[in-house]
This record gives C-alpha cells, structure tokens and sequence, in this order.
C-alpha cells in the first residue's frame, strides 16, 4: 500500500492504518530500536510505542514521508528508553560510544541528547553537514544518527576502519569550529561559555 494510502487511514481513524504501518515499516522500526537498544524486548516496545505515536499524531500532521515520520518516533523513543535504562552506565555499547564522541563538540554544559534536539542547533549541524563531502556526511550520518559501528561504516563503505575512525574525527573537529564560530561550543578548558 501507497504512504498516502495509509496517511488517509489515519485521517480516517481506521484501524487498518496501524496494520499496514506495521506490514510495510514495522521491520524498518524494530531495526532502528534493535540498533539504539540492542534488546529485543525493550525493541518491540518502542516499536509498539512508535505506532501509538503515529496514531496520536496523524492527524493532526500529514508526514510527506511516511518512512521518515516513523524513523524520527522510534529512534527518539529509543533514545529516551535507553537514557532510562542506562542512566548509570553511560559508556557502554556502540550508541553510548557515539553519543559521547559527538557530544564532545556539541555539548553546551545542558544533556547532550536535550541540546541536539534544539530547532536551532539542529540547523547548524544540518547546514554544516550540506556543506561536506557526500560520502563524509554519509559516513558522519551512519555514525551519529543510525550509530552504526566503526566496523560497520567500514565494510559499507569499503574502506579501512582508521579511515572511517579520521573521517569522524576531522568532520567532529569541523563541526565544533563551526558550533564555535555559531556561540554554541562551551570549552571546559577556558573559563569562559560561549554561549
């Protein structure tokens, strides 16, 4: 079934648009939750709490893409239940790893996942990321938004995992010059925030 096919159903309040979200997008989402959440349980969760969200959200919203409607609830709800789950074991797994690789530069002293999501950071780092190489912001878009792992990218993208480890290095350092130059990087090491 068409996205716009079953947007209608949404607006209609059918049950039938639950149904066919989860026949064409459920596999999509629980790969999504698996990767942020790596359990199956807490995965299944997130995904059944992704379509109550469509559900609430649709309508009032009509998403142009359905796909990416749905990849932005359950990667937020993933990392919402992770944050809770993990909140005493930062540091651990892939998703940790990337989160606090990014958060190095963009942090503002605020919760790294809290300052991301700010309409106007998130512009920054969009225009940012237009202005790279299309195969570094792919490999940046893997790592920081997917969180693929290093091994991961590598093979994707074949290519040497130091390659793909000093690609995100250079665009990090990039993006924290350029969150500098916006007023948005606080440095620990001066005693003075930016912003």
């Amino acid at each position: 079934m068409e996205d716009s096919a079953i947007i209608d159903l949404y607006w209609k309040r059918s049950q039938q648009a639950i149904e066919e979200t989860e026949k064409k997008y459920g596999g999509y989402c629980h790969s999504v939750a698996m990767r942020i959440l790596l359990n199956r349980e807490d995965a299944a969760e997130t995904v059944n709490d992704t379509m109550l969200a469509a559900w609430n959200s649709i309508p009032p919203n009509r998403p142009n893409v359905l796909r990416t409607y749905l990849g932005r609830i359950v990667r937020n709800l993933s990392l919402n239940k992770l944050r809770h789950i993990h909140a005493q074991k930062r540091g651990e797994g892939d998703t940790w790893a990337a989160l606090d690789e990014l958060s190095d530069c963009v942090s503002d002293g605020t919760d790294f996942l809290e300052g991301i999501e700010a309409n106007e950071l998130a512009g920054i780092i969009q225009g940012f990321l237009t202005a790279q190489k299309e195969v570094d912001k792919r490999i940046f878009i893997r790592r920081y938004y997917y969180f693929d792992s290093i091994q991961e990218i590598s093979t994707r993208f074949a290519c040497g995992e130091s390659k793909v480890k000093s690609i995100l290095f250079r665009m990090r350092k990039k993006l924290e010059k350029r969150l500098t130059e916006e007023g948005y990087y606080y440095d620990e090491r001066s005693s003075e925030n930016k912003k």
